[in-house]
């Protein structure tokens, strides 16, 4: 698909990796609407953060996805939809699972049904390396077994399913993109490499972390994005679920061990048990396959670990005030 000219939806663009999105298609040449969850404050999340320029490219659509009246009117003039919107913490599904089920499987159904209705040409879903749960093989392919090991997972699994059903029973030109462990600028604090980054630059040496066993496939904010730029102008992609990931593991330890080398060498890890996952809802291993990403795209990772880090950490400097070091965001 080319998407240069192209009217594009981006929903859950006032958040992490959505923001990120939105730039690289306006980049694209693509015509943006940003749908944002509407609130009293019209505060637009990440997207309140681009200079004017930028700003006056994109068209703003503030809404709620768990509303299928509201998302009928934000997809009818688009062509395309890249859907991130989601309720993604996974402490927080442990609280509130009926809150996952109505944001990540109602409000995919909403943009689901209203994409068939409006026959949308390009319909690309964000699932999450949490529907696998612990490896029981690496790397993790796309044939992997589904673990519901969480809320949060449980919620993603329905929706990647109900979109697959769309894609058999009605021929929607679904895609399911499966990114692992994205981090980088912008990213919530309730994620281990900003919870790390931001206690260390705020100069405390000891450093609050769970389970520190668990490893995980870390992939850079551009590249995860470029995955679904990529994925977007691939017809070869209808219809599949495909992971974005790195190919490399490291467990929270060392990944500790690398930003305290790059931050602050003083620094040590304290143990924090509010931050421990029940024992079998935590995901032990996580490591990706992108042997299917890179058969059916032209996409490469660009950024290494430490390359990734060394720009994340250069953004978090300046923008330390935008988070709260002192308290565990869930």
């Amino acid at each position: 698909m080319e998407l240069k000219g192209k009217k594009v939806l981006v929903t859950g663009a006032d958040g992490f990796i959505g923001s990120h999105l939105v730039e690289a298609l306006l980049e694209e040449g693509s015509d943006v609407t940003a749908f944002v969850y509407y609130n009293s404050f019209n505060n637009w999340g990440w997207i309140d953060t681009f200079p004017k320029e930028k700003l006056e490219k994109i068209k703003i659509f503030q809404g709620d996805i768990r509303d299928a009246n509201c998302v009928r009117e934000a997809v009818k003039d688009v062509q395309c939809v890249f859907h991130l919107a989601a309720l993604i913490a996974i402490p927080y599904s442990y609280y509130a699972p009926e809150s996952y089920v109505d944001t990540n499987i109602k409000g995919t159904l909403n943009i689901l049904q209203a994409s068939k209705d409006y026959a949308i040409e390009r319909v690309f879903v964000t699932s999450t390396s949490e529907v696998y749960g612990t490896a029981k093989y690496v790397p993790i392919d796309e044939s992997h077994p589904f673990q519901g090991q969480s809320p949060y997972s449980a919620s993603k699994i329905g929706a990647d399913r109900i979109a697959e059903s769309f894609y058999r029973s009605y021929d929607l030109p679904v895609t399911i993109v499966r990114p692992f462990n994205t981090y980088g600028p912008r990213q919530s604090a309730r994620a281990v490499i900003p919870t790390i980054i931001s206690q260390l630059l705020a100069g405390k040496t000891e450093i609050k972390l769970g389970n520190l066993s668990p490893t995980r496939d870390f992939n850079f904010v551009k590249d995860t994005v470029n995955g679904f730029i990529e994925i977007a102008k691939s017809d070869k992609t209808i219809g599949e679920e495909i992971n974005i990931a790195s190919g490399v593991e490291i467990s929270i330890g060392d990944l500790f061990e690398e930003l305290r080398l790059q931050i602050n060498k003083d620094a040590k890890i304290i143990s924090d048990e509010i931050r421990l996952r029940p024992e079998k809802s935590e995901v032990d291993r996580l490591l990706g396959s992108n042997k299917k990403i890179m058969n059916l795209t032209n996409w490469q990772p660009k950024y290494n670990l430490r390359t990734g880090l060394k720009e994340t950490i250069s953004w978090f400097k300046d923008n330390l005030d935008k988070y709260k070091t002192d308290i565990y965001n869930v």
